[in-house]
């Protein structure tokens, strides 16, 4: 009953660390997906880590101390914004309210238009309109003090845009970047989004022209609608696709997959002897489990491996069965070989070696038995 209880509680204790072991790995596991997992998102989201998104250029922001408020809304933007904000509109499609676009041209502050579709540019931008399309890459053509400081740039395709008006304009990069003043407030519109998306950072001189542009306020409203304004967010996602008895499917197999673990972790016991599966010699198995006993100081284990296998090759020669007392093993070995049978039985039965020398004595005592009965 002691050894069930015992052997109980090994499987316990090992079954437990299993379980504990594939907990945390699991746990791991998930942190590290979450982590690491990319955040989708529309086109210029200041959270989405997609090559369309524009997280690199706000986290950037705010690394050299820019404060950047991402709005919702509308309503967002007008609580937020102050006379030396920059208000960052991008994503332009979305905006298609006459009334959103009169509260956002209301706003105080300087505007910079990313991309704009023609109906928010004649609104927010009246003073230029389209001039063409270009693919620009290459130097810089103009005096605006971002561009300067940016060098050469990879813009790639952009809308060029021009005045329609008499209004005091400065084009940079082929007309791709403009930017006037009019009524105290400085509007900039550019014709492409892509050097200012995580995807477009990396090209030659587009971080540092993205940085200038949009960190030339101390505070920036970073507006970029990723639906109509008061539309749910989002559209049917994979989840929303799911029905709902897959769901309980899944959860019926995730449960299913830790019975089994809990089971498969209780059946783990102690260590038992098996055959090797190749052939060793004897030689590196004996000085293997030599080294092995001397590392753990097991003279005990050592001695009663001795003996043991000296009496199993005894046994036979002196006509004695497996269950042969100790006492009948020594009468006959001392019938054999003339010794004391009680200097016999302290050698075959008698008590584990002081020392590793009383040891090796012992060993050349039972090789000296078994030779002397051999040979009788």
């Amino acid at each position: 009953m002691t050894q069930a209880r015992t052997a109980t509680r090994q499987r316990w204790r090992t079954g437990r660390w299993v379980v504990l072991a594939l907990i945390a790995i699991t746990l791991v596991a998930a942190a590290t997906a979450y982590l690491t997992a990319p955040r989708p998102g529309g086109r210029m989201d200041p959270a989405s880590t997609s090559p369309e998104g524009a997280h690199a250029l706000v986290a950037l922001l705010r690394e050299h101390g820019v404060e950047v408020t991402v709005a919702d809304g509308v309503a967002d933007v007008e609580r937020a914004a102050r006379p030396d904000t920059l208000v960052v509109v991008a994503q332009t499609f979305y905006l298609a309210d006459d009334d959103q676009l009169r509260r956002l041209d209301e706003v105080p502050g300087d505007l910079l238009l990313v991309d704009p579709v023609p109906r928010i540019r004649e609104a927010l931008a009246p003073k230029i309109r389209l001039a063409g399309v270009s693919s620009y890459g290459g130097r810089l053509d103009c005096e605006l003090p971002e561009a300067i400081r940016a060098g050469e740039v990879q813009l790639g395709i952009s809308d060029t845009y021009e005045a329609n008006t008499d209004v005091d304009l400065t084009r940079c990069y082929d007309g791709a970047i403009v930017r006037y003043t009019d009524s105290g407030r400085t509007t900039t519109v550019v014709g492409s989004a892509e050097f200012m998306m995580n995807g477009g950072l990396l090209e030659r001189g587009n971080a540092a022209l993205a940085m200038n542009l949009a960190g030339g306020r101390p505070h920036v409203i970073w507006y970029a609608p990723q639906r109509m304004e008061g539309q749910s967010p989002g559209g049917a996602t994979v989840s929303d696709l799911i029905p709902d008895h897959v769901r309980w499917i899944m959860w019926q197999l995730c449960l299913v997959v830790a019975l089994l673990a809990i089971w498969k972790a209780r059946r783990i016991g102690p260590l038992v002897a098996e055959r090797l599966p190749v052939v060793v010699r004897a030689s590196e198995t004996v000085e293997g489990r030599g080294r092995l006993y001397r590392s753990r100081r097991a003279r005990d284990r050592a001695a009663d491996a001795l003996r043991t296998a000296a009496l199993h090759r005894l046994a036979p020669r002196l006509g004695l069965g497996a269950g042969a007392s100790p006492a009948a093993v020594a009468e006959a070995v001392a019938a054999r070989t003339g010794q004391d049978p009680t200097a016999l039985s302290a050698t075959l039965f008698g008590p584990p070696p002081a020392s590793d020398a009383d040891l090796v004595h012992l060993a050349h005592r039972l090789d000296d038995i078994e030779r002397q009965v051999a040979q009788s």
